[in-house]
C-alpha cells in the first residue's frame, strides 16, 4: 500500500501556509514492531467492518456507532481521550461532554495539527467536517470521509470558497454540526497561525453558535507532543507509522464556551481565537502565560512561569 499524499503547497498569496516542518518533530518513546503491526491491523479491521455495520445499524443509533469507531480507532493508534469541559462549573455537574444535542447545529472550530485531529474529534461527538479536497483519495481516511459526507475543499482554488462557505451553511440550516479548521493548514502543535474568517461567515449566515475546542497531544509525560504533527513535506505515510510506533499518548479536547456569531465574522474569528488558544484572560482566569509572535508563527513562551490557580474544569470523559 502506498501512501502519497503530503501536505498541499501555496500556489496563490491568499493561500493559508504554516513554516513548520521536519524540525518541529520532536521524538517520544516508540512501541516496538509487534505492537506497531497489531495496531495497523485493528486500524484496518475498523475500517473494512465500518460501512458494513453503518448500513446495518438504524439510524437513530448510528451516531453512538460512529463514536464508538472513533473511540476505538483512537486506542487502535495508541492515543487515550480526555474531554475537559469548561463550559460548566463543579456546581452545575459534568456535561456530556458532546458538541450539541441531536438536531442542534452548531459551528465546532479548532486548531490544526494533523489527520487524528478528525478522528479525535469525531470520539467526543460525531460531526462533518471541511477536509483538503485530495483526502478522499486517501488510503484508510478516505473510504471513511465519503461515509461521513465530508465537506470537501481545494485551498488551492480561491474562487470556490464561496461555495465551501455555502454548503457549511447549509448543512447547519439542516440542523447538522460541522467541524473546520480556520486555520486553512496544520501546524506541529507548539506554534500554530490565525483563524481565518472566511468559514465563520456560515455562522453568521444561519445564526449558528460556535464551539470553540482547543486541541493539543501530550506525551505520557503531559509534555505537548508534535508527533502526530502532519507538517512541511510529510506523506500520510510517514505521518501515520510514527503515530501507529507512539508510546502513551494522550490527545485533549478542551470544550470552551460556545460564542455566539454576532454580524462580524472577523471578529467572531477573534473571539473564538483567544478561547482556542487559552489568551482570553477575562474568562479563563489566566494571568502568567504570554504567546511570542514571528511574523504569523506564535509559540507559547517558555520563560513564564506556571499559571496561577485557577477553577477547576469539569473532567468530562477519560479513556
Amino acid at each position: 500500500m502506498v501512501f502519497d499524499a503530503p501536505p498541499a503547497t501555496a500556489s496563490h498569496s491568499w493561500m493559508p501556509s504554516s513554516p513548520c516542518g521536519p524540525g518541529c518533530i520532536e521524538p517520544i518513546d516508540e512501541v516496538g514492531t509487534a505492537r506497531t503491526l497489531a495496531r495497523l491491523a485493528g486500524v484496518v479491521g475498523l475500517v473494512l467492518s465500518f460501512p458494513v455495520l453503518t448500513v446495518a445499524t438504524p439510524k437513530s443509533r448510528r451516531e453512538h456507532l460512529q463514536r464508538r469507531y472513533a473511540r476505538a480507532a483512537l486506542s487502535c493508534l495508541g492515543m487515550r481521550l480526555r474531554v475537559v469541559d469548561n463550559r460548566h462549573t463543579p456546581a452545575e455537574g459534568a456535561s456530556t461532554a458532546g458538541f450539541g444535542d441531536a438536531g442542534t447545529p452548531v459551528l465546532v472550530v479548532a486548531g490544526h495539527i494533523g489527520w487524528a485531529d478528525v478522528v479525535a474529534l469525531a470520539a467526543v461527538q460525531p460531526v462533518g467536517f471541511v477536509a483538503r479536497a485530495d483526502m478522499v483519495d486517501w488510503p484508510v481516511l478516505g473510504k471513511l470521509a465519503r461515509l461521513t459526507r465530508v465537506i470537501p475543499i481545494e485551498r488551492a482554488r480561491l474562487r470556490e470558497l464561496p461555495g465551501v462557505v455555502e454548503q457549511v451553511a447549509g448543512r447547519l440550516r439542516e440542523g447538522n454540526r460541522i467541524a473546520v479548521f480556520p486555520e486553512g493548514t496544520t501546524w506541529c502543535g507548539r506554534a500554530y497561525g490565525s483563524l481565518r474568517p472566511a468559514m465563520f461567515q456560515a455562522a453568521i449566515d444561519t445564526g449558528t453558535p460556535v464551539q470553540p475546542v482547543r486541541l493539543r497531544y501530550l506525551d505520557e509525560h503531559g509534555t505537548p507532543c508534535t508527533v502526530p504533527g502532519f507538517v512541511g513535506t510529510d506523506t500520510f505515510g510517514d505521518s501515520a507509522k510514527r503515530v501507529l510506533r507512539s508510546k502513551g499518548m494522550v490527545v485533549e479536547i478542551v470544550l470552551e464556551p460556545q460564542e455566539w456569531p454576532g454580524t462580524d465574522r472577523r471578529e467572531l474569528a477573534r473571539r473564538c481565537e483567544a478561547a482556542v488558544r487559552g489568551a482570553d484572560r477575562s474568562r479563563h482566569g489566566l494571568r502568567d502565560t504570554e504567546w511570542i509572535e514571528s511574523g504569523r508563527t506564535r509559540v507559547q513562551d517558555p520563560s513564564k512561569g506556571e499559571q496561577a490557580p485557577v477553577r477547576r474544569p469539569v473532567l468530562a470523559t477519560r479513556r
